[in-house]
């Protein structure tokens, strides 16, 4: 039993490592294209509505993620178990 806890300690930790990345990706191509779209923008206020819209976007799924995440957590060993149970299948070793 321990090796299962093993894999899906790793299996849950490689999902949110992952989670993370796409987070940081996203905030780093959000604030990207802010910058270099700023002198697309006919004025200030087109600008401001393109902050806030990219604001929304980036704070609404920052928060997605870390819902899954939460979930994940909750629910780790049964959705990890299950996968790690049809991967052994798969591999034969189940």
């Amino acid at each position: 039993m321990g090796d299962l806890n093993q894999r899906i300690e790793a299996m849950h930790r490689r999902d949110v490592l992952v989670a993370w990345a796409f987070v940081i990706g996203l905030w780093f191509a959000i604030i990207f294209v802010a910058l270099a779209t700023w002198d697309l923008a006919p004025n200030s206020t087109a600008r401001t509505l393109l902050l806030i819209g990219g604001a929304v976007v980036l704070i609404f799924n920052t928060a997605a993620i870390l819902a899954m995440l939460r979930h994940y957590r909750e629910d780790r060993d049964f959705m990890y178990g299950l996968d790690i149970k049809f991967l052994d299948e798969a591999k034969g070793r189940g």
